[in-house]
């Protein structure tokens, strides 16, 4: 009950051709692919570097 299957993916790819037609789709889709990357980016990054930055901000 809780998976997607492909009839499911069908249908969302169906109405995301809808609403933002064909032209637009690989912008969209180029576009998610850069936030994600970001994402994961921002994930990976070390914390201790932001934890000095905000220690040394809070100091002065």
């Amino acid at each position: 009950m809780g998976s997607i299957g492909a009839p499911e993916l069908l249908i969302i790819l169906v109405i995301v051709l809808l609403v933002f037609g064909a032209g637009r789709l690989p912008e969209i889709g180029s576009a998610l692919g850069k936030g994600i990357r970001d994402f994961r980016k921002g994930l990976s990054e070390e914390p201790e570097a932001h934890d000095a930055e905000n220690t040394g901000a809070s100091k002065g």
